[in-house]
Formats: C-alpha cells, sequence, structure tokens
C-alpha cells in the first residue's frame, strides 16, 4: 500500500482516529494540569519551606559554648547563709529589706517562721532577691554585713550559646515569614491563600514565642538572683532544763539491771575460785 493510500485511509477514518489520540493523550493533560497547580503558589510555598527550614537546621546545629561570639552572656547566682544576733532577727530583716529598695531590687519571695517557744524559741527567713548584674557585687557585700556569714557560695552560668540559637531561629523565621507573606500577595487560588494563610498565622506565633524566649534570656542576664537565708542565734541555755522524775527511775533500774547482770556473770567464776582455794587449803594441812 502506497503511502497516498495510507492517508486516505486514515481521512475516511478520522474519527476513530481522534478516539484514539483522546484516549491516549487524556491522562497526559491531566496529569500536566496537576503539576502545574503544584508548580504555582502553593507549590513555591512547600519548596520554599523546605529549603528555608532546612537551611535553619543547619545552622542550629553548633556547640552550645559558642566560642566565636565575642560578647558573652553571663549569669550569676549566689546563696547567702547568715546567723543574726538573738532578738534582732526583725531589724536584721528590715535592715535586709533596705537593702534591696535602696539598689531597685526586687523581693521575689520571702518565707519567714519561729520555732520552738519561750526560751527555746527562735526566728528563720529566707529570702529570694534580684537585682540589677550591675549592682551585683555592691549587694552581696552589703548582705553580708547584715549577719555574721555562715556559708556563702556564688555561680555563673554561660548562656551565650542559647541566646545566639535564639537569634538565629528568630531571624529565619522572620525570614520566612516574608516570603510566605510574598506568596500570599501573588496568590490567586482562594486555595492557596487559605493555606499561606494558616502558615503566615502559625509563623507569626513562633516569631511571639522565640521573642518571649529571647527577652526572657536577655533578663537573666540583665537580672541577677540572690538566695538569703538569715537564722536567729539560739540560747545557749535553749537545752538546759531539770531531768524528770520518770527518767531517774528508768536510770535506777538500768543501773539495778546492770548490777545483776554482773552479779550472775561473775557468779559461776567465784565457785571455782573458792573450790581451787579449798583444795588448795586441804592439801596443805596434810
Amino acid at each position: 500500500m502506497t503511502f497516498k493510500q495510507q492517508w486516505n485511509t486514515i481521512k475516511q477514518n478520522w474519527i476513530l482516529v481522534l478516539v484514539f489520540l483522546l484516549f491516549f493523550l487524556l491522562p497526559f493533560f491531566s496529569g500536566t494540569t496537576s503539576s502545574f497547580a503544584k508548580s504555582g503558589s502553593f507549590g513555591m510555598l512547600e519548596s520554599a519551606e523546605m529549603m528555608v527550614t532546612s537551611d535553619s537546621m543547619g545552622r542550629y546545629s553548633g556547640s552550645d559554648f559558642a566560642p566565636e561570639v565575642e560578647d558573652r552572656k553571663i549569669t550569676k547566682s549566689a546563696y547567702l547563709s547568715s546567723e543574726v544576733e538573738r532578738g534582732t532577727f526583725k531589724t536584721s530583716a528590715e535592715k535586709l529589706k533596705s537593702i534591696i529598695k535602696l539598689s531597685e531590687g526586687y523581693l521575689l519571695n520571702e518565707n519567714v517562721n519561729k520555732y520552738g517557744t519561750d526560751k527555746k524559741s527562735y526566728y528563720s527567713g529566707s529570702y529570694q532577691i534580684k537585682v540589677e548584674t550591675a549592682k551585683y557585687d555592691s549587694v552581696v557585700l552589703q548582705l553580708k554585713e547584715v549577719g555574721e556569714v555562715q556559708s556563702f557560695t556564688e555561680s555563673m552560668d554561660d548562656i551565650t550559646a542559647r541566646f545566639t540559637n535564639l537569634q538565629t531561629e528568630l531571624s529565619a523565621e522572620k525570614s520566612r515569614l516574608v516570603k510566605f507573606q510574598q506568596m500570599y500577595n501573588s496568590a490567586e487560588e482562594i486555595s492557596d491563600k487559605i493555606a499561606l494563610a494558616d502558615k503566615i498565622y502559625s509563623l507569626e506565633k513562633t516569631i511571639d514565642y522565640l521573642e518571649q524566649a529571647l527577652s526572657n534570656v536577655q533578663k537573666k542576664v540583665d537580672y541577677s538572683t540572690i538566695s538569703v537565708s538569715l537564722q536567729e542565734e539560739r540560747s545557749e541555755y535553749a537545752n538546759v532544763a531539770l531531768v524528770k522524775f520518770s527518767k531517774l527511775i528508768d536510770s535506777l533500774v538500768d543501773s539495778f539491771n546492770s548490777l545483776l547482770q554482773l552479779i550472775f556473770v561473775i557468779f559461776p567464776y567465784l565457785i571455782v575460785v573458792g573450790l581451787i582455794w579449798l583444795v588448795v587449803r586441804f592439801v596443805k594441812r596434810r
């Protein structure tokens, strides 16, 4: 069959050819439509999200120490235990509060208790204080003068890495937010705008959380914590008291029981010694 004859046959059966083409090419065009939908604004959303996430995860895996950062973030805290003279607890506590007030610090917690009765009674109190780090050393020196220092511990913590990581994460999330807002403005499909709006809302909440966390870390650096324990000196005669009669009877009974035990332990030996003495004396007489 010549080419001209084949062409005439195809023209005569054009309907069959058209059905054949539609049957095989329709899935291809439907798949193209789907891929176009994904490569639109919402497809850009997914690809941009994956790109920024991998980038941010790559930058957050640094050392906890962050030695490359020059501006170190150091927190300070101290614990001070002091004893005050008997009868001066309330005066000493007022002096402590005065130091806090003059240094523009904050008394976060105060817990004062009275223990015992009469001569055995004494006061004990614990205080948690926040002061500006710039005034920390001066306040500690003043607090040591309130009473006789029994113990003092001081600690510092380097949180530079935590602060730096929060800054990096916050910057990355803000960058993501800008990209999503740009995609939202250029999106034409309602479904894309809804999906982008949800992402933007979630990012804004994450950014608020990170900003609050960053602020809290900075406050730990700007303000130091001082825990103070004040205890009133106990009376020298607090434990002086007459022995109760019942205790004397107990001691007398215990002593008598001990004497009886001693007698019953020694008695067999006395009998043996006595027998030996009698035998020796009998032998000498003979």
